[in-house]
């Protein structure tokens, strides 16, 4: 199974409910606090193009709602 990512904060209810679902299929994953340290927001901005999260990757795959 390729690597996922999740690019959250601390206060964001779309994040929790992600790791919830990813949770409960019981997927492992791997989390990036953007609050959590400088500079992770800016790295997350320039991978993905947003400034919103959740941002999430399967293995090189950016889900993204349309």
């Amino acid at each position: 199974m390729p690597e996922i990512q999740i690019y959250t904060t601390n206060i964001c209810p779309y994040c929790m409910i992600a790791k919830r679902l990813l949770d409960k299929k019981g997927v492992h994953y791997t989390e990036i606090n953007v609050d959590s340290e400088p500079g992770l927001r800016e790295e997350m901005m320039r991978k993905t193009n947003r400034r919103t999260v959740p941002q999430i990757y399967i293995g090189d795959y950016h889900v993204r709602r349309f």
